[in-house]
């Protein structure tokens, strides 16, 4: 047995799977985080606020964009195997890192989603825990086996596919932060029926909770279930009811998205209902909202009110704050504003602010601040007001073909010249 652990060929090939495993992981990891800047940045936001580490939020940005281009060229160089010795080491300790906080993460759930695939794939926290355990016994079999991988590279060669990699993700992530993901893997992107994603259907699965009840008597508290609490018992003192989530149930893609008028309550539905045009302004808070395309929001209401479409500002702004009321004042924002979940404005669109444009409940387009167009005839007849659902999958093909071309064309040269 131990000679076939020995035997270089199979060594030499369970390294190259483990490598190739661990490096299309990394780099969809990495991919799936870099292509969503902000996304990365409220995740590693909330990891923060949950450790009670709130004075390192102003280096969340920072720290969460280089940590999804660190992962997207650490499985680069996993995959063509670049200088195999550090790159296992890096593998190893970003492993080390990773595995015990899963652990912890799973134990004690200060976070219901990880997020290390971003918005891409959801996973629970155990699930994630267990993948990073497989994952570091590749990562230790890749160190211990390196010596039999054959894949063997120049130094500048090396240097070059890491650093022209580095760049490529650096300038990914600046182009999806000043406009938007280049995917959208959230529930409001381009072409979802809002109102059949908020539908929970009949034969849904309820959470399942399980209720406790704390009595007291003679100064002793006590804790009861719906079985043997001491109903009728007046010796026993109420002090408080606890329910307990035991088993999530049916959750619909969107489940939290409300637009409250101060006036005339809940307008959800009137808005995904209606058969015309409508513009959402999302600004999930006005002190952070970038002011400097003010005037172009201001546009959009004019020709939406021309035009007699509906036109909304989302905030999670308070909506009789003197902090909006100064807002108004000052950049004329004369159209309707209501209240909306922050957390769901973020998932919305990935700009503050940001131009969603609906049409019965269907999402037709989306724009960061940077690209709101300047509308001109009515929508009907504009390529704004058409609906185009991207495809995902071309994009993802585009996207890598873009990013492998250079490298095999620098493979083939170098394969070229070496024949002359």
């Amino acid at each position: 047995m131990l000679q076939f652990f020995n035997n270089e060929t199979f060594r030499r090939r369970t390294v190259l799977v483990c490598r190739i495993i661990l490096g299309c992981v990394f780099i969809f990891s990495g991919f799936a985080k870099a292509i969503d800047p902000l996304g990365g940045l409220y995740k590693v936001e909330d990891y923060l606020v949950a450790f009670g580490w709130d004075f390192l939020i102003p280096l969340a940005f920072i720290g969460s964009t280089l940590l999804s281009i660190a992962e997207f060229v650490l499985g680069v160089a996993l995959l063509f195997g670049l200088r195999l010795k550090w790159t296992a080491i890096c593998t190893l300790l970003f492993m080390a890192v990773m595995t015990p906080l899963t652990l912890y993460i799973a134990i004690y759930n200060p976070v219901t989603d990880c997020g290390c695939f971003g918005e891409a794939l959801k996973i629970s926290n155990w699930e994630t825990f267990w993948k990073n355990v497989v994952f570091s016994v590749m990562a230790v079999i890749v160190y211990l086996w390196r010596d039999s991988d054959n894949s063997k590279y120049s130094l500048s060669t090396e240097i070059g596919i890491v650093a022209y990699s580095f760049i490529f993700m650096c300038f990914t992530s600046y182009y999806c932060l000043e406009n938007l993901p280049i995917i959208d893997f959230r529930p409001y992107k381009i072409g979802t029926n809002m109102p059949e994603a908020m539908a929970v259907p009949e034969d849904a699965k309820p959470d399942v909770y399980e209720t406790k009840f704390i009595y007291e008597k003679d100064g002793q508290q006590k804790e009861f279930t719906l079985e043997n609490y001491p109903k009728g018992d007046t010796t026993w003192k109420h002090v408080e009811t606890i329910s307990e989530l035991v088993e999530k149930g049916y959750e619909p893609p969107i489940h939290d998205f409300t637009m409250d008028d101060i006036d005339m309550g809940d307008l959800t539905e009137d808005v995904l209902a209606d058969p015309n045009y409508s513009f959402l302004v999302v600004c999930s808070k006005i002190d952070k909202t970038d002011t400097a395309f003010s005037q172009k929001v201001n546009d959009v209401y004019q020709f939406a009110q021309n035009n007699g479409y509906g036109f909304y500002c989302l905030t999670n702004t308070g909506l009789e704050s003197e902090e909006l009321e100064n807002f108004k004042t000052k950049y004329n924002a004369e159209y309707k504003f209501v209240n909306t979940d922050e957390i769901t404005l973020k998932t919305i669109v990935r700009s503050n602010p940001g131009l969603v444009l609906i049409k019965e409940g269907v999402v037709i387009n989306k724009w960061s601040a940077k690209n709101i167009p300047a509308f001109e005839e009515p929508l009907d007849a504009s390529e704004h007001g058409k609906l185009v659902v991207a495809n995902d999958w071309l994009t993802a093909f585009i996207f890598f073909f873009i990013f492998f071309l250079p490298i095999g064309l620098f493979f083939g040269a170098k394969k070229f010249m070496c024949k002359k």
